[in-house]
């Protein structure tokens, strides 16, 4: 909760607003003061960091195709099931993926998938630094 002031000069305590999906389907997050905003970027930095290393990219990418057990994407990743079962656990604690336990086997599912489109972005900026480094895009130097 948070003091507005924009009442005549009155000051009464509010709640701030949850999350709303605006027309173009993205979440817009209510503005409050500056330490609610400290508090949302922390959990951007979260998710970010959940994201932050390649194994864990990968399972995302192969988590948009389908859902898939720990036993395959262990099979797949070429790791012991433990470092697996580790990566799964920071993709499912940040949000991004879910799991539901099937008799002896666990299964994950990407649960937003609209991740994929911050995936798209990092492409451009990778294509863009490339671009701008001199280097030319697959197929471009025909």
């Amino acid at each position: 909760m948070y003091m507005d002031t924009s009442n005549n000069g009155t000051s009464a305590t509010r709640r701030p607003q949850p999350a709303e999906v605006c027309g173009c389907g993205r979440v817009k997050l209510p503005v409050g003061p500056l330490a609610d905003q400290k508090s949302h970027y922390r959990a951007r930095a979260a998710v970010l960091k959940a994201l932050a290393h390649p194994t864990r990219l990968y399972i995302v990418d192969r988590l948009a195709q389908r859902e898939h057990c720990v036993c395959e994407l262990t099979e797949l990743i070429g790791a012991d099931i433990s470092t697996v079962s580790r990566h799964l656990g920071v993709l499912r604690e940040a949000g991004i993926a879910s799991d539901d336990k099937r008799g002896k086997e666990v299964w994950y599912r990407l649960r937003v998938p609209c991740i994929l489109d911050f995936f798209a972005c990092a492409d451009t900026v990778l294509a863009e630094r490339l671009a701008q480094l001199g280097f030319e895009r697959d197929g471009d130097d025909a």
